[in-house]
């Protein structure tokens, strides 16, 4: 299953917040995290991984990136 959270717009701790409540409704797949800062980018690889998930993608996207996370 993949899973889209639209996090721009939104200032850290918010697209971490989001990412991780997305991470506990779902316990392995992808989910794309879609934020627009470096901070932003830099907070949601870091508390992913600190989950056991792990960073697929990082891509440059318009004004902000798309990170890819997954977990078998």
């Amino acid at each position: 299953m993949n899973t889209t959270v639209d996090a721009r717009g939104f200032s850290c701790p918010q697209p971490v917040l989001m990412t991780l409540d997305e991470i506990t409704k779902v316990d392995t797949g992808e989910i794309v995290v879609l934020v627009d800062t470096d901070t932003s980018k830099e907070n949601v690889s870091r508390a992913a991984t600190s989950k056991g998930w792990h960073v697929k993608d990082v891509q440059e996207e318009g004004e902000g990136y798309r990170i890819t996370i997954s977990k078998d």
